[in-house]
């Protein structure tokens, strides 16, 4: 049974928080460390806001959930999900990017020459529907990948350490450290956002409604959000992960460091001379054009549908 975590922390005599639902995109671990450092340290209840965090998982569609009003805020893993339901007219938009760089990854073998996106031509690549209709599209058309080479993948790492050809997806702060733990060696990892992938991940959307009748509320969401994440990540991180793992018990404090300790190294959310959470429209539109032919996107397809640059720190307002 899913948690659903909540702090309320207010003085005598001060109005009752704005209860918020926040649906995340998968299991509670350090790629949401701000979040859960907001609930536990008291920044959302100082914003005005009483947050529940539910988890996500691979049989949750926290996209669903949204559409239907069920979660005030959902996270969208990638830019290619935002513009996927912008395609199809759904009332919904992102209103900020908390990962800058994607996370997203592919893993292979050391010692077998897949060091590179060009060695992996042709070679078996294990990934999940959702990579199928995502990133992959991206790594098709760029280093003329196939999908003969598609192997599923089931959030298994048996397939892959039986076959030293294989590659397999993964995320930076997970997969590679669950690998050595359990076969002994470091993986070769491969991050997409190294191999030009211009894509925002870990995306903070809400529903049109909720923009046009609550943009205050958008507005405090994202403030605490982004004031927990700098807590996250340049404070004691002890807060948020105290509650990471009561929701996912799954999680140790070994991986809850590494993971946070990539994010840092590799600036997924830290972008130089950005300002955290930060969208613009110039990095969007090089995205659509990057992947318009191989995603069959039509040309004409209005893609600033699926975002907006309203709540954006140092953005013009769209």
């Amino acid at each position: 049974m899913r948690l659903a975590i909540a702090l309320i922390l207010l003085p005598l005599g001060a109005h009752a928080a704005d209860r918020v639902t926040f649906g995340l995109d998968w299991l509670a671990e350090a790629e949401y460390g701000g979040f859960y450092q907001a609930v536990a340290t008291g920044i959302y209840a100082k914003h005005g806001l009483d947050v529940s965090i539910r988890q996500g998982g691979p049989q949750v569609n926290q996209a669903q959930f949204l559409l239907a009003g069920r979660v005030d805020f959902a996270i969208f893993s990638n830019s290619f999900l935002a513009l996927n339901l912008s395609r199809e007219n759904l009332p919904f938009k992102a209103v900020g990017a908390v990962f800058q760089r994607d996370p997203a990854v592919l893993i292979t073998h050391p010692g077998v020459g897949h060091d590179t996106f060009e060695s992996l031509q042709g070679q078996p690549v294990m990934i999940s529907n959702d990579s199928r209709n995502g990133w992959w599209t991206y790594l098709r058309a760029r280093f003329g990948y196939d999908d003969a080479q598609i192997r599923p993948y089931t959030f298994n790492f048996a397939p892959f350490l039986a076959d030293k050809r294989a590659a397999q997806q993964g995320y930076l702060g997970s997969e590679p450290y669950l690998i050595k733990q359990q076969a002994g060696f470091d993986p070769v990892v491969l991050l997409l956002a190294d191999a030009g992938f211009q894509g925002y991940g870990s995306l903070i959307t809400t529903s049109n409604q909720t923009i046009a009748d609550k943009p205050a509320l958008v507005q405090r969401f994202l403030d605490a959000s982004f004031e927990g994440w700098e807590s996250y990540l340049s404070g004691d991180p002890t807060p948020g992960n105290t509650l990471i793992k009561r929701e996912n018990p799954e999680m140790t404090d070994d991986l809850l460091r590494y993971g946070r300790s990539v994010l840092i190294e590799y600036q997924i959310i830290h972008a130089p001379k950005e300002a955290m959470g930060t969208m613009t429209d110039a990095r969007w539109e090089a995205f659509f054009k990057s992947v318009q032919a191989a995603a069959g996107y039509p040309a004409t397809m209005d893609w600033q549908r699926a975002y907006t640059l309203q709540f954006v720190h140092g953005a013009t307002a769209k």
